[in-house]
């Protein structure tokens, strides 16, 4: 790589819940749309035409912008075969790549050791939210989670002695040193430690941060300011990770939907505008999945748990359009009421993994699959 050349950098966006593809990219030219959604159906006049056939609901303008503009690719009828429809079970096989068995590796964090294999940058992934999510999870990566507002996140921030900050730190390595046998406290303490120093590398990234752009006052919006922030302050991230829930719209669908994805596309809206105002939007690419699809046809307020769904990749270096097949909305063509997936969701992390990190995604997705071409 040129000295000139930025490093790659994977923003990944999870739509927890299960999110309801057919009120998302919506085939507003099959009858089979209205006939199954009584309840819940986007109306004719509201719907924002991208093609002949599909259009987005309403309350996704920003990504219809996206779209406009070639910067956006959507995957159609993404999934696996035999999708269990448990938001745990299914997710766990997005985050591992194991569809047959219980992984034990997530599969950015096997990304994460291949870029820094000796653990020499602690902030190679950061990720906003309260948990760790499993994708991010390999023992000994490790892994800077940022809970809350980064302007607040820290250890011990009033303790601003060099040396008495170390001391600590290794108080508290020793304080979960493994006894012989121990994996468990092994992990805690190497990620605990290494996350503990992302936090002071961390908390320089508010303080370089100056930017025109206003972002919404929603969590998602906050999560994706802290990634540019982070971004920014060129401290050699290379993937980032953030969520926002609850898509699990049994009941009550509308308007939560569209308050969930109003608040998901106008974060992002502000977001890319953030990176372009820095310069910094043309070595990142925002990966936004979700564990499944829903059932075709509503249940009267809302939608259950299905099984294919869509898929998006946004940023300047994607080609976009349409990638793969609309799964038919046929009664013959269902499986157990459900979308048909047409698309293994590796196969897009193929593509991400080969064309845009450089790397060969054959050990990290566990096996070969076609890549869509959605990168240019």
């Amino acid at each position: 790589m040129s000295a000139t050349q930025k490093d790659p950098v994977l923003v990944v966006l999870q739509l927890t819940g299960g999110n309801d593809y057919l009120n998302t990219v919506v085939p507003y030219n099959d009858p089979l749309y209205r006939d199954n959604r009584k309840a819940v159906s986007i109306g004719d006049n509201e719907i924002l035409h991208i093609d002949k056939d599909y259009g987005f609901a309403p309350y996704l303008a920003p990504l219809k912008k996206f779209w406009d503009d070639g910067d956006l690719a959507i995957m159609h009828g993404v999934g696996y075969l035999d999708s269990p429809r448990s938001h745990f079970r299914s997710m766990d096989i997005w985050h591992t790549c194991e569809a047959d068995k219980v992984g034990t590796e997530g599969w950015l964090g096997r990304v994460a050791r291949e870029i820094d294999p000796k653990k020499e940058n602690v902030v190679t992934t950061v990720s906003f939210g309260p948990t760790l999510f499993r994708a991010l999870s390999v023992p000994d990566v490790p892994v800077a989670c940022v809970a809350g507002p980064l302007e607040q996140y820290g250890f011990l921030p009033n303790i601003q002695e060099p040396e008495q900050r170390l001391k600590i730190l290794e108080r508290f390595s020793r304080m979960y040193k493994p006894k012989p046998g121990s994996g468990v406290m092994e992990y805690l303490g190497t990620t605990g430690l290494d996350s503990l120093k992302g936090a002071d590398i961390l908390k320089v990234a508010p303080e370089r941060y100056k930017s025109t752009v206003k972002y919404p006052d929603s969590s998602i919006a906050r999560k994706l300011r802290g990634i540019a922030q982070v971004h920014f302050a060129g401290l050699g991230s290379r993937i980032f990770y953030c969520d926002h829930a609850s898509f699990d719209t049994h009941a009550g669908q509308q308007p939560l939907h569209g308050t969930l994805w109003t608040q998901v596309t106008e974060g992002l809206q502000a977001f890319m505008a953030d990176l372009r105002e820095h310069d910094a939007s043309d070595n990142v690419i925002i990966l936004m999945f979700s564990e499944f699809g829903r059932r075709v046809r509503d249940n009267g307020s809302g939608t259950d748990h299905g099984a294919a769904g869509a898929t998006f990749v946004i940023g300047d270096k994607v080609k976009g359009g349409h990638y793969g097949e609309y799964p038919s909305l046929k009664a013959e063509k269902l499986v157990q009421g459900d979308l048909n997936p047409s698309m293994d969701f590796r196969s897009i992390y193929s593509t991400i993994l080969d064309k845009w990190m450089g790397m060969d995604p054959v050990p990290i997705v566990n096996g070969t699959y076609e890549q869509p071409a959605f990168l240019n």
